[in-house]
C-alpha cells in the first residue's frame, strides 16, 4: 500500500471512529488527552509540542516540524466506579444507584506537511469534548426525572498553519470546524398542584414527589456544526528552556433535532385518558437546543535539567462559565389560546471558569527510548448544587505513566492514566432536588503510531 493510500485509509478510519461518543475525562465534559506522548506527561506539552499532536496542544509546534508526518492514535477509557449514594430528603439514605459500564475508544489523527523551510501545513481530527452518562435500571432509577441518558459527541476538523518567524520562535493559527450531536433522555412526573413538597411548589417542575410518572422523553439532535479558531506561540529560547502559549476559541453549536414523548400509564385511567388526549405522545416534535463549548488557554514552561532529563509545568484555563443554562425549545402543538402543550425544558447549570495544573517529566534511557511520568490536578467548573445525574462532575487528580520509541521510519507511544475523582456530596441545596454522594474512578490507556 502506498503512503498516500495509507493516509486516505487512516483519515477515513479516524472520521468513522470519531462518531462514537467520547466520555468525560477532563473537568466538565472535556477530553484533553489527544496524543500518547503528551498523555504520558499528564498532557503538560504546551512548551514542547514536538510531534503532530501539536495541532491540539499548541499549533505553533508544527512550525518546527520539517518532514511529512502522520499520527494515528486511540484512547481507551473505562470506569471502575461510577456510583451514587442517596441522602435525605430525596431519594433518601440507603438508596444506591450505578451507572452503566463505561468503555469508549475515541481516536485522533494528525497529518503534517511542510510547505517550505518556514511554513508548515497540518490537519488534525479529534474529539475534544464528549459526554456519556447512562444509568442502570432506568425504569426504577430515582434520578430519572433529571436524566437517564446524556450523550454528547463532538468531532473537530482542524486545518492549521505554522510559521517559523525566527529560528527559535514559531507561530501557529488554525480553523476549527466542530461537528456535534446530542441525545438526552429523562422521565416526566405529573404535578398534582397541591403537593407541599419543595419541588412541587413550581407548577412546571417534574419530580417523583409531585405525582405519578406519565412520560419518557428522548431528544435526538442531528449532526450539527459550529466553527472557531486556534492560535499558539512557541519560543525555544535555547536547548535548555522553552515556553509556549496556546488558545482554542469557544464554539457554539445549535442542535436541531426531534423530541419524542412516550406515554407511561399512571394506573389512574381518567388521568391517563386526559393526558393521552392532550399530549402528542408518539409524535416527533421539533426540539432545539444550544451548547456553548468553552474556550481553552494553556501556558507552559519546559526545562532540561540534563541532556537526558526534562520536565514541563503547564497551567490550563477553561471558560466553562459559557455553560450557563441548557434550554430545550419544543416546537409542538398549542392550546387554542396559544399556550404550548409541551413546555420548553430548562436546566440551570451556572458553571464557573476553571483551571488545571499539569506537571510532566521525561527521561531518555537511550537515543530511541523515552520514559514519561506526570500529574494533573483538574478543578471542576460545576457548583455543588448543580451536580446531577446528567453530569456528576468533581475535582480530580490524574497520575500518568508513558513510554515512547522512535525508529528510523516509525514511532510508537503508550500512556496510562489513573483518574480518581473526589467524591461529591450534594446537601443543603440542589438545583435538581436530588441529594447524595457521587463517586467516580476512571482509567485511560493511550496508544499512537507515527509514520
Amino acid at each position: 500500500m502506498t503512503r498516500n493510500k495509507w493516509f486516505a485509509c487512516s483519515l477515513g478510519l479516524a472520521g468513522i471512529l470519531l462518531l462514537t461518543t467520547a466520555p468525560v475525562s477532563a473537568a466538565g465534559f472535556g477530553l484533553f488527552e489527544h496524543g500518547a506522548k503528551a498523555m504520558g506527561m499528564a498532557s503538560a506539552f504546551t512548551a514542547q509540542a514536538d510531534d503532530p499532536s501539536a495541532m491540539f496542544f499548541n499549533a505553533a509546534g508544527i512550525a518546527f516540524q520539517h518532514e511529512r508526518d502522520f499520527m494515528l492514535g486511540v484512547i481507551y477509557i473505562f470506569a471502575t466506579e461510577a456510583d451514587f449514594k442517596g441522602a435525605a430528603p430525596y431519594p433518601g439514605p440507603g438508596v444506591s444507584e450505578e451507572q452503566e459500564s463505561l468503555s469508549e475508544f475515541p481516536p485522533y489523527f494528525y497529518w503534517v506537511e511542510p510547505i517550505n523551510d518556514r511554513m508548515t501545513f497540518g490537519l488534525g481530527i479529534n474529539a475534544p469534548f464528549g459526554l456519556s452518562t447512562e444509568w442502570k435500571d432506568k425504569d426504577d432509577f430515582t434520578g430519572r426525572y433529571v436524566s437517564t441518558l446524556a450523550a454528547i459527541q463532538a468531532v473537530d476538523v482542524n486545518p492549521t498553519f505554522g510559521w517559523m518567524a525566527t529560528d527559535n520562535f514559531g507561530i501557529g493559527v488554525g480553523l476549527i470546524g466542530r461537528f456535534s450531536d446530542v441525545e438526552l433522555q429523562n422521565r416526566s412526573f405529573y404535578n398534582v398542584g397541591l403537593n407541599p413538597n419543595p419541588p412541587c411548589l413550581d407548577p412546571e417542575v417534574s419530580h417523583p414527589l409531585c405525582g405519578p410518572e406519565f412520560a419518557a422523553s428522548t431528544l435526538e439532535g442531528g449532526m450539527d456544526f459550529g466553527y472557531g479558531f486556534n492560535f499558539g506561540i512557541l519560543h525555544r529560547y535555547n536547548n535548555s528552556f522553552s515556553w509556549g502559549l496556546s488558545y482554542r476559541s469557544g464554539i457554539s453549536v445549535e442542535y436541531d433535532g426531534d423530541l419524542t414523548m412516550t406515554q407511561i400509564l399512571t394506573g389512574i385511567p381518567p388521568l391517563d385518558g386526559l393526558l393521552g388526549a392532550i399530549l402528542p405522545f408518539g409524535q416527533k416534535l421539533g426540539g432545539k437546543t444550544e451548547i456553548d463549548f468553552p474556550d481553552i488557554a494553556s501556558l507552559g514552561f519546559h526545562f532540561m535539567a540534563s541532556p537526558v532529563l526534562g520536565f514541563e509545568v503547564d497551567i490550563n484555563w477553561a471558560g466553562w462559565s459559557s455553560f450557563d443554562t441548557l434550554i430545550i425549545e419544543v416546537d409542538g402543538p398549542t392550546l387554542p389560546d396559544g399556550t404550548p402543550i409541551v413546555e420548553d425544558i430548562v436546566r440551570s447549570q451556572n458553571w464557573d471558569d476553571s483551571f488545571n495544573y499539569r506537571l510532566g517529566v521525561h527521561w531518555n534511557s537511550s537515543e530511541a527510548s523515552q520514559w514519561r511520568f506526570g500529574y494533573v490536578y483538574d478543578e471542576t467548573p460545576q457548583p455543588t448544587a448543580g451536580a446531577s445525574p446528567m453530569l456528576p462532575d468533581s475535582n480530580r487528580n490524574g497520575f500518568t505513566f508513558g513510554y515512547g520509541h522512535q525508529g528510523n521510519k516509525a514511532s510508537f507511544d503508550l500512556a496510562v492514566m489513573y483518574l480518581p475523582f473526589d467524591s461529591k456530596t450534594v446537601s443543603g441545596e440542589s438545583d435538581n432536588f436530588y441529594f447524595g454522594e457521587y463517586s467516580q474512578t476512571a482509567w485511560q490507556v493511550g496508544f499512537s503510531v507515527g509514520f
